[in-house]
């Protein structure tokens, strides 16, 4: 199975030679010890389980020199991305982040300590309270963000643009139907 990345032709990848990755390793391993097993798919959800957790130790440090936890700084991004006036619901934030109302009661809890939101009255039901950030969560995520990006586009360097965009539509595509399975599309 293994061989399936390296007979993969230059011209093809766009590079002189290809060359073998851990997940080359670890499908060798299997295709030694269980022939007969397909591990074709490790050679894409394999790698990406990694690229994940390579990537995710400067993302953490990133969030964490603008004295933030990853979880945190998942909060104030969606409230700025959100755009004005920078306010949500605890139920549209925790459904946007996927997360369980007493995962999000503890991160808020530390951002209000923060200074960095504020909960509100909601105008239109005076019984629910709104999380708005405050403008030095605002100044914040905008910085945490474009320091994010920043760091994040240094792992792409060594693929072009074309290369980039081709694996994002790819990306894309397999999220787009293991989501639909996942809801019921199919």
């Amino acid at each position: 199975m293994a061989g399936i990345e390296k007979t993969m032709t230059a011209e093809a990848s766009g590079t002189d030679a290809v060359l073998e990755d851990h997940v080359d390793r670890l499908r060798s391993q299997w295709a030694r010890e269980l022939p007969d097993l397909d591990t074709e798919p490790m050679a894409i959800l394999g790698r990406a389980k990694r690229l994940s957790n390579l990537v995710a130790p400067s993302i953490e440090k990133t969030f964490e020199d603008f004295g933030l936890d990853r979880g945190e700084f998942d909060v104030i991004a969606t409230l700025r991305r959100s755009g004005p006036p920078f306010r949500l619901t605890p139920t549209e934030i925790y459904t946007t982040l996927m997360l369980s109302s007493g995962g999000l009661t503890h991160r808020l809890d530390r951002l209000v300590k923060a200074g960095l939101i504020r909960r509100e009255k909601s105008e239109s039901d005076g019984r629910s309270l709104l999380v708005a950030l405050t403008p030095n969560g605002i100044a914040l995520a905008e910085k945490a963000f474009c320091v994010d990006m920043a760091n994040e586009l240094e792992f792409l360097k060594d693929l072009n643009v074309r290369e980039r965009e081709t694996l994002a539509n790819l990306l894309r595509k397999l999220v787009q139907s293991i989501e639909g399975r996942a809801n019921g599309a199919d």
